[in-house]
């Protein structure tokens, strides 16, 4: 995956709109669980990007949006799922988790994982 690839996958995830139906956002939103895959591409995605940002001092806002929306929105609404009785698949806690330490390292400038 190269870094255009992987910029436009993680915008199109952390600013969902109705466009994108099978977006990580939407689909938590809805209740529903990723599609098989969404999360491991995310994970990627956001592995391509670290590496190219990683000696950046600045980055565009719509990326830091974006990824700043995938990493806190993701968890809340997996928490609301989890208060309205949604049963999550069983590693999509840790999953977010992984999101959120890969946004951070690409933020801190070093990985965190």
């Amino acid at each position: 995956m190269d870094y255009e690839t992987a910029r436009s996958l993680l915008v199109n995830q952390g600013l969902a709109t109705e466009q994108n139906p099978d977006a990580l956002l939407i689909r938590l939103r809805q209740g529903q669980p990723p599609i098989p895959g969404q999360v491991t591409s995310i994970l990627l995605a956001l592995k391509v990007v670290f590496e190219a940002l990683r000696d950046r001092r600045e980055f565009e806002r719509e990326l830091a949006s974006s990824l700043y929306l995938l990493a806190s929105e993701s968890r809340q609404q997996f928490e609301n799922g989890r208060q309205a009785g949604i049963a999550w698949p069983p590693l999509l806690d840790e999953d977010l988790s992984r999101i959120a330490a890969a946004v951070k390292s690409i933020f801190v400038g070093t990985w965190q994982g």
